[in-house]
């Protein structure tokens, strides 16, 4: 699960390749938020909090601080970045896109966070990334731009 099924072991940008796995687990959580808002926004919190505890494990296990094997991360910042886009090629392409971008440029707090030792720093980039990735999305959507 670390590994978002093998997606880390990638040769190249294992964190883009986990950011693709991401997607179909994005689609069904917003599948859910069609139904009950608040058990997809538990499901949401649940899964960052597993992520968390799944990375502090991963760099045991690797002997490695944020090893790019640990693509979690990437899962679970892009469910938050995806979150509540609507099941369309444009919307879910944008949050790709952003998404990646933020969680290369690391734009503040997101550097600081990744500093932050154990699986709370692995994820916490992430989630910032993903965060900045969901008001940008949703203000386009909003903006009828997407």
């Amino acid at each position: 699960m670390v590994t978002g099924s093998g997606a880390g072991y990638f040769p190249w940008f294992p964190g883009t390749v986990g950011t693709l796995v991401a997607i179909p687990l994005s689609l069904a959580l917003n599948r859910i938020a069609s139904v009950s808002l608040s058990l997809a926004l538990l499901t949401l919190a649940a899964f960052a909090v597993t992520a968390i505890w799944l990375a502090q494990k991963g760099e045991e296990i690797f002997h490695q601080k944020d090893s790019p094997r640990i693509v979690i991360d990437e899962i679970a910042g892009f469910l938050l970045a995806g979150f509540l886009c609507p099941a369309e090629f444009a919307p879910n392409a944008a949050a790709f896109i952003l998404f990646r971008f933020f969680d290369i440029i690391k734009l503040f707090p997101a550097g600081r966070a990744e500093e932050i030792s154990g699986g709370v720093g692995v994820v916490m980039d992430d989630l910032i990334a993903g965060l900045y990735t969901f008001v940008i999305v949703q203000m386009l959507l909003y903006g009828g731009l997407l």
